[in-house]
């Protein structure tokens, strides 16, 4: 006999968050940075021996120490990338008060997360047997390195959850929609609680990839710290960088009857794909995501108090993006790119951008976008924040993602009253 399932949705709060990144791994190290007005773009030495590479910029992570028990046979597994993501999810685990709770391995736990893809040197290692016809250097773990899903598989099998697994592997949305599937996971009322986030490790590989599509910064190769110049007349092109930043995200009853602290609350998600070309960006579905993550949230595009853009300084992007933004929320919406700081962390800006914003949010000061002298007239008209970050009091933010393949993500979140 079937009984009558309670409809009502869940609601989803961010109660740990754990991160390496470019600028520092907690916020107050970040901050410091965002508020001094320097980029972490560095000069990549080794990238000039790759003959055809133009771009010579890229933003690697701050340094980081792994604790003990990261040892030998508890890694083999794991490239940089999934080292990465799991240190942020046990980091993250911790910050939320959960590290060794029962939860985590209780089957009620889950993960959504995503990379664009494995470790770079694991993937060469199968083009070297491609080429010379010989598995010499291939092993067992490989494969496991390598991936797609590497990051999201080892933080499981690391951390012993049992629970539902979702890999985004979708380029630039990775960690975007791993929140956004969560945070859906949750509400559902799936799971009651899911890692979810996205990490990316820096490789020549990868600026190899944009360099094709001549969509890399070229011009400031001795010059790291004018690029990159998200919405500027004279941008030249995105940088790459890397890191990991993992959510703990947890069905509200639960966060507040063990008395976790809260981030924030999730509180609308919108993604949708374009539908028409791979690498050329649409407005106008880009457009659509931001009123789905509205709607979702049941808000009027008024409520927003700030919009952490995508930004990445690519001619094309920059300014699909921006005439999207405008059309939705009008000539009024303070609007900036944390992508002028640490560059563009591929699977890792979702959850890494969506973090800062909702630390920005707490503090009730905002970063300005670096680099942005003259706004390019093709750019929508919005309010750029330059200068020195702007103060400003508001309880609802938007942070905006897109991606190769026409992935289109945008996420609201809530400023946490206690």
């Amino acid at each position: 006999m079937k009984t009558e399932k309670n409809t009502r949705k869940k609601r989803v709060v961010i109660t740990g968050i754990g991160a390496i990144s470019p600028l520092g791994h907690d916020w107050p190290t970040v901050e410091t940075h965002l508020r001094s007005g320097r980029n972490a773009v560095q000069v990549m030495e080794a990238w000039k021996e790759y003959e055809g590479l133009n771009t010579c910029v890229g933003v690697p992570s701050a340094s980081f120490e792994l604790p003990a028990h990261y040892n030998r046979k508890n890694t083999r597994s794991m490239g940089r990338v999934a080292l990465m993501a799991t240190r942020a999810s046990e980091m993250a685990l911790s910050d939320a008060g959960l590290l060794g709770d029962d939860l985590v391995k209780s089957g009620q736990m889950g993960i959504a997360y995503g990379s664009c893809s494995g470790s770079p040197v694991s993937t060469g290692d199968f083009g070297r047997m491609m080429i010379d016809k010989t598995t010499e250097g291939i092993t067992a773990t490989t494969y496991i390195r390598m991936m797609a899903h590497t990051a999201a598989v080892n933080i499981g099998v690391f951390l012993g959850l049992t629970g539902r697994i979702v890999t985004t592997t979708s380029a630039c949305t990775s960690s975007s929609q791993g929140i956004g599937y969560a945070y859906e996971t949750i509400q559902s009322g799936k799971q009651i609680a899911m890692l979810a986030g996205g990490a990316e490790e820096l490789d020549a590989s990868q600026a190899a990839v944009f360099d094709t599509l001549f969509a890399t910064s070229v011009k400031h190769n001795q010059t790291p710290e004018l690029t990159p110049s998200p919405f500027n007349a004279d941008r030249d092109g995105l940088v790459l960088g890397e890191g990991a930043c993992t959510f703990v995200l947890e069905e509200l009853d639960h966060a507040c009857a063990r008395g976790a602290p809260i981030y924030a609350e999730v509180i609308g998600y919108g993604t949708n794909s374009d539908g028409s070309h791979v690498t050329q960006p649409n407005s106008v579905t880009m457009e659509t995501a931001m009123r789905l993550a509205l709607s979702d949230a049941e808000l009027d595009a008024s409520d927003i108090g700030y919009v952490n853009a995508h930004g990445t300084a690519t001619d094309h992007g920059d300014v699909a993006e921006t005439q999207a933004t405008q059309r939705v929320f009008g000539e009024r919406i303070p609007i900036s790119s944390l992508k002028s700081y640490m560059g563009h962390t591929l699977g890792a800006c979702g959850a890494l951008e969506a973090w800062m914003s909702i630390e920005m949010m707490r503090t009730g000061w905002f970063a300005p976008t670096l680099n942005l002298a003259s706004v390019d007239p093709r750019c929508g008209t919005l309010d750029y924040i330059t200068g020195t970050g702007r103060e400003l009091q508001t309880d609802l933010v938007m942070s905006n993602n897109f991606a190769f393949g026409g992935i289109n993500t945008a996420l609201i979140f809530h400023r946490w009253q206690d």
